[in-house]
């Protein structure tokens, strides 16, 4: 019997192909069921090329991304720009790990915080994002044209504690 490999978070840059920045083009319109502009295979390549941006995606072997996350980090600060799992690998821990890659190197890039928006719908991302230490922090009213109109929660996470006042 041959075993399936387990899925892996990988680090992905410039160098990828084409193809692998329109498989993720397609997975992060189909993650948001079209409720956000989708961006093109371009946008996500230029975007990975940017200053301060990093990108991982989880891959099994050679087979298509099953999610994919991108962050930037400007000076103490990072910011989760987008995370996406393909709607058939949720609940799976991907989203976990990728999330828990990014603020592993947000940390050793010198960020004390990372902040990332998230729909108020979100039930599911919400409760992953509590469940790993972030909290309420703003509110963006319908950030999110729809349909439906969304409002956008930020939510942050503090890396170090903070000394009481």
């Amino acid at each position: 019997m041959t075993r399936r490999a387990a899925p892996a978070v990988v680090a992905a840059g410039p160098a990828e192909p084409r193809a692998f920045w329109s498989a993720l083009s397609r997975l992060h319109w189909r993650a948001f069921a079209g409720r956000e502009r989708r961006w093109s295979a371009g946008e996500l390549d230029a975007l990975a090329a940017s200053p301060g941006v990093r990108v991982w995606s989880v891959r099994r072997g050679a087979a298509a991304p099953l999610g994919f996350v991108a962050m930037r980090v400007v000076g103490d600060e990072a910011e989760i720009l987008t995370i996406a799992v393909a709607r058939g690998a949720r609940r799976r821990g991907l989203g976990r790990g990728l999330l828990l890659e990014a603020e592993y190197s947000a940390r050793g890039a010198g960020a004390s915080k990372i902040i990332l928006e998230v729909a108020e719908s979100a039930a599911p991302a919400r409760a992953l994002y509590a469940r790993l230490g972030y909290g309420e922090v703003g509110r963006r009213r319908a950030y999110y044209a729809g349909p439906p109109v969304d409002d956008a929660l930020v939510l942050a996470r503090s890396f170090f504690p903070t000394k009481p006042v």
